[in-house]
């Protein structure tokens, strides 16, 4: 295994420059890693993980994620859709197409006839315990079952990393955990590489590294040792 992740010195502001959402960090991340990333509301936190998916752009720095310079790769459709999946706080189904079919989205990137789409997005459903729910739509399930949807359709090109933005956050505890221990299952079953936004402690300590950030820095370690601006964790 080797780093999968390696930002330096990267910078993302708004509004000409004059809010700093990233304010020079460094961080390695190794392959098969599971890291949490914390911090208040408008530390950084979010703004980091989108511009590690390329869903935002860094203004300078260097940022190689999965082999790809993001700093210089223009084809950024391409990594998204053959190394990243994602899963968001309100799971973003769409909601006029059935369960399956969206899991089915994220592998029109790969050379598959619909017919192994299907069958693989039926897997992927069973996986989650949602089988039967194929057909539904996604209106009609709950938020927990929806997410457990969104954890299926982010597995449906075999990424290499999974990105979450506070997956848990609007579930209840009990979902919540059922959630926590398919995504931590997936991590150490399938040694995919998970980082994780989230505001909860009690979620972040399931990591093997917890991230904090503030004002666009990244200022503790795991073993809450304060860190200067630019840190490097191995």
């Amino acid at each position: 295994m080797g780093k999968i992740i390696e930002l330096k010195n990267l910078v993302k502001t708004y509004e000409n420059g004059n809010i700093k959402a990233l304010n020079g960090i460094d961080l390695s991340i190794e392959e098969g890693e599971f890291v949490s990333i914390i911090g208040p509301s408008g530390s950084g936190k979010s703004t980091l993980l989108n511009v590690l998916g390329a869903l935002d752009v860094a203004e300078s720095g260097e940022i190689t994620v999965a082999g790809y310079d993001l700093m210089v790769n223009k084809n950024l459709h391409k990594f998204r859709g053959e190394k990243l999946g994602f899963i968001f706080q309100l799971h973003n189904l769409i909601p006029n197409i059935s369960v399956v079919e969206n899991i089915e989205i994220p592998m029109f990137t790969q050379n598959l006839s619909s017919k192994e789409m299907r069958e693989k997005a039926l897997t992927l459903l069973d996986n989650v315990g949602l089988k039967d729910k194929a057909k539904y739509m996604p209106t009609k399930l709950s938020g927990g079952e929806r997410q457990r949807v969104a954890i299926a359709r982010a597995l449906a090109n075999d990424p290499s990393i999974i990105l979450a933005d506070e997956p848990t956050g609007s579930l209840d505890s009990k979902t919540s955990q059922m959630i926590l221990e398919q995504l931590t299952k997936l991590h150490r079953e399938e040694n995919v590489t998970l980082i994780m936004v989230t505001h909860d402690m009690n979620v972040a300590k399931l990591a093997d590294r917890i991230i904090e950030v503030l004002d666009g820095k990244i200022i503790k370690a795991e073993d809450g040792t304060l860190l200067e601006n630019k840190i490097e964790i191995n």
